[in-house]
């Protein structure tokens, strides 16, 4: 079986065919050849196909191949029982048709070259039997039979070495997806660190700029000490959202909030009314983080376009999805054509990328309502 093994494995190991002609060689003047005039003539053929196979194969035009692997199958099979006495002659028709499954691609070619090797060996090892006197050490005619069996050790060599092939390509492809997953992973991570310190910064920015009106409006009524108080307000909001922006970031590496407990802080912040139906635990950080934005930035919303009223805030989560209900009462006069602002239409697009949706505008009921969606 070694010896097969080497044989199907033909087209790394050119060494084996060299060797045999090498050997044969050596032993050509020191053997009992039959018949010299043809088998030396047919010895230089095979060697030189042999060689060809095994060096030369990639130069050889496609159209050439089978017939050329079929006359080194033939020459061989026909030079084994001439040269017998050379022992490395009788190597040649197994190494041919090993190179045959190996070479060929369609397995029922190279069988059928392997199956007409093998006729003729054991034709001409009978034949030669028969004629000649010098051949009485010659192999029993059976033998010739099977020269043929390399062919499937170059199958099964040719199949592995294909399926490697196959293994380096597909461990090729999946370092480049991996790649390619890795960038786009990084891309996708800024863009949401990129939309948290939006989120972030937009808010504390409008809760400024609120202290700052505030501050602005008592001061022309003579109110310099609540005036003062709103600036330093505005200053805390200023300087905490620093603080905030750096736990944004960190809190999207960390994990997702505790929903339930940072809508509790900001209605405490806000004085609006809070209530949470079901279990909101288990919720994918980037919804947690969503829907924590699209409270604060309907908060900060509510207290610019209808300041004092209260906002009603709902977290209802149930199996299939959980729903986020901010509701405060429309400022009088305003029969709601008020703008939801660019933070309310990229909340709409945040929401609308975890596959849920948000609606932002009045209702029959006189109030303005902003309502998240998002599946779990």
């Amino acid at each position: 079986m070694r010896v097969f093994n080497a044989i199907g494995d033909l087209g790394t190991r050119p060494l084996l065919a060299v060797a045999t002609i090498v050997a044969t060689a050596a032993r050509w003047r020191y053997s009992d050849i039959i018949a010299p005039a043809l088998a030396l003539p047919l010895f230089i053929v095979t060697a030189a196909l042999a060689l060809i196979v095994v060096t030369r194969w990639n130069l050889v035009a496609q159209r050439f191949q089978v017939p050329l692997l079929m006359a080194y199958a033939l020459c061989g099979a026909v030079l084994h029982p001439l040269a017998h006495a050379t022992v490395g002659a009788a190597l040649f028709p197994y190494l041919a048709c090993g190179a045959c499954g190996f070479r060929i691609r369609s397995v029922r070619l190279a069988v059928g070259i392997a199956a007409v090797a093998a006729v003729v060996s054991a034709g001409m090892l009978w034949l030669v039997g028969r004629s000649y006197a010098d051949a009485a050490q010659q192999w029993p005619w059976w033998v010739g039979l099977t020269v043929g069996l390399p062919v499937y050790i170059g199958i099964a060599r040719r199949y592995q070495s294909e399926a490697l092939a196959s293994a380096r390509q597909a461990a090729v492809d999946a370092r480049r997806a991996a790649a390619s997953d890795a960038h786009s992973a990084a891309l996708e991570e800024r863009g949401r660190i990129a939309r948290e310190v939006h989120d972030v910064v937009a808010h504390s920015l409008s809760g400024i700029a609120l202290q700052l009106d505030l501050a602005e409006t008592l001061y022309r009524r003579d109110r310099g000490d609540e005036a003062m108080a709103a600036v330093h307000r505005a200053r805390t909001l200023a300087v905490d959202s620093i603080a905030e922006t750096r736990s944004a970031v960190h809190a999207l590496r960390d994990g997702a909030p505790r929903v339930a407990d940072a809508l509790h802080t900001m209605a405490e912040t806000y004085g609006a009314r809070l209530e949470i139906v079901g279990d909101p635990a288990g919720l994918a950080p980037e919804a947690a983080h969503t829907f924590v934005r699209a409270a604060q930035e309907a908060l900060t919303n509510a207290a610019k376009h209808a300041p004092g009223a209260t906002v009603d805030l709902r977290l209802e989560a149930a199996d299939d999805a959980v729903t986020l209900t901010a509701r405060n009462p429309l400022p009088p006069g305003d029969a709601g054509s008020a703008d939801p602002g660019i933070g309310l239409a990229g909340m709409t697009e945040r929401v609308a990328l975890l596959g849920g949706s948000l609606r932002a505008g009045p209702t029959m009921s006189g109030t303005w309502e902003v309502r998240a969606v998002i599946p779990r």
